[in-house]
């Protein structure tokens, strides 16, 4: 649907962020080139009328947010429709992630001048790829990494808040982690949650081990709150065919006339990652 910026290994479109608006479906995602030629250099506002076919509105670069590198956004239209955008930013020469936010009264009027730090993250943790719904007060699930030991940072859970206004946010500790000996042992970042009556169900991205960072996989997690999620099975639930086997960043739309339109980032066989949509009943 969105092919990256260039083929081969390190070049991707993806960690995509999907909402409903009055006159479509509009997508955030995250544009990257390899380590030392930019990493995730650019994030990327479009709208589509049939959720296949996307117009860019605007792009946010690396340079314009203060950050080394961008990961996955997080698009939200707020109650009173305006809209917002929580970016995850890399500190420069370091190994630290924070997340600040955007407010516009469209997609297309993002400035990256106005930016506010909403989760700044400590000298312990980094923060980013936030997962955000409103759902009486406001929701999140945040992709958490240790910062003790750099060569440790890879690791990752899912830390779970709630704020009143998606601003000023309050920590209820972690969600989901991996599970030693599984393929999600190494750690586990929620890309997408939903309630189904009293339970909670998510998908994740999971990996074994440091060697498959960038090439996680995707699960599914349930539980009967928002704080407290369990893998389901023991193995992933979503895949790519191909060397490497990354299938990420899963998010969907409710669609008003019914089912779910997913859109996730999956690996191609020349080792370049894409961002693909598929429509479920």
């Amino acid at each position: 649907m969105i092919a990256p910026p260039a083929p081969g290994l390190g070049y991707w479109a993806g960690a995509p962020s999907a909402a409903l608006g009055d006159d479509g479906i509009y997508l955030a995602y995250r544009l990257r080139r390899p380590i030392g030629a930019g990493r995730g250099y650019a994030i990327a506002v479009a709208r589509s009328a049939d959720g296949v076919h996307f117009e860019t509105l605007a792009t946010i670069g690396r340079d314009e947010a203060g950050a080394e590198s961008l990961e996955r956004p997080e698009l939200v239209r707020d109650r009173s429709g305006r809209w917002r955008l929580y970016l995850s930013c890399a500190t420069p020469g370091t190994k630290h992630w924070r997340i600040e936010l955007l407010e516009a009264a469209h997609p297309s009027e993002f400035d990256a001048a106005k930016r506010l730090v909403v989760i700044p993250g400590d000298a312990r943790t980094g923060i980013k790829d936030p997962v955000i719904r409103l759902n009486g007060g406001w929701q999140l699930w945040a992709c958490c990494h240790p910062l003790g030991d750099p060569a440790e940072a890879d690791q990752m859970v899912t830390d779970y808040a709630t704020s009143p206004d998606g601003l000023d946010w309050t920590w209820h500790g972690t969600a989901l982690s991996g599970r030693p000996g599984y393929w999600d042992a190494r750690g586990t970042r929620i890309s997408a949650v939903w309630q189904q009556g009293d339970s909670v169900v998510a998908f994740y991205d999971g990996r074994a081990s440091a060697a498959e960072n960038y090439e996680e996989r995707t699960g599914i997690a349930t539980g009967s709150g928002p704080a407290s999620l369990t893998a389901l099975g023991s193995d992933p639930a979503a895949e790519s065919p191909y060397a490497g086997k990354g299938l990420r960043y899963l998010d969907f739309v409710e669609l008003p006339g019914g089912g779910r339109r997913l859109y996730y980032e999956m690996t191609r066989p020349d080792g370049a990652h894409e961002l693909r949509t598929e429509l479920r009943g």
